[in-house]
């Protein structure tokens, strides 16, 4: 059993949205993130392997941990132990006498959680969470990741959890060409999602192309 939580935090005007999940006994993590507007500004995760292998009384001593460190980050958000800095580009413009146009309806938003930590050696390991323009979290969406470029066909796909995060774990392929890339694209119904990173030769953290 998989646990988490979601909760929204209004701090000085401005609503955080707190998520805080279980990412499985595969990895022994508990992982939170604060968001802005779809922007992660804090990650904050711990190791539960001491736990493993989980039976129904380790299984309750989890749920208290993953409660435990939601509700600390929670709490430290609202009474502003917790400094986080939203970034220029993501305050509320001024006030415009015409509003902008709001996101296409059909566009879903994707997110690469772990930009700098995602290749460890030759194994790459992502955490993308995929939302909808609303930011909710969208279940059940296909998530395919293909690595464009590589010396052999490299393409896995999965769909997101209750919490819209989707995870692959796999080893790199051999990198061939100048034009390499990560890509990950997601679909539900006619929604649909893309990001585009460029990869170096010997990569250690994707770049926005």
């Amino acid at each position: 059993m998989l646990f988490g939580h979601n909760t929204n935090v209004s701090v000085a005007g401005k609503t955080f949205h707190v998520q805080t999940e279980d990412l499985g006994a595969a990895h022994a993590i508990i992982d939170t993130a604060v968001y802005f507007r779809g922007r992660v500004l804090h990650h904050r995760t711990n190791n539960y392997s001491d736990l493993l292998p989980l039976n129904p009384d380790r299984e309750q001593a989890l749920k208290l941990r993953v409660d435990d460190q939601h509700r600390t980050v929670v709490e430290e958000l609202r009474d502003g132990r917790l400094k986080l800095k939203v970034p220029e580009n993501e305050k509320p413009a001024a006030a415009k006498a015409v509003p902008s146009a709001p996101p296409p309806s059909n566009a879903l938003h994707l997110e690469l959680l772990n930009p700098r930590t995602w290749l460890s050696g030759k194994r790459a390991f992502l955490q993308i969470a995929v939302r909808d323009p609303s930011e909710k979290a969208v279940e059940g969406a296909k998530v395919l990741v293909r690595v464009e470029g590589a010396g052999q066909p490299a393409e896995y796909s999965t769909e997101t959890g209750p919490f819209g995060h989707a995870q692959f774990e796999f080893d790199m392929p051999r990198l061939a060409g100048e034009d390499v890339a990560l890509v990950i694209e997601s679909s539900k119904g006619n929604a649909r999602g893309h990001l585009r990173f460029h990869l170096r030769a010997k990569p250690h953290a994707p770049r926005p192309t």
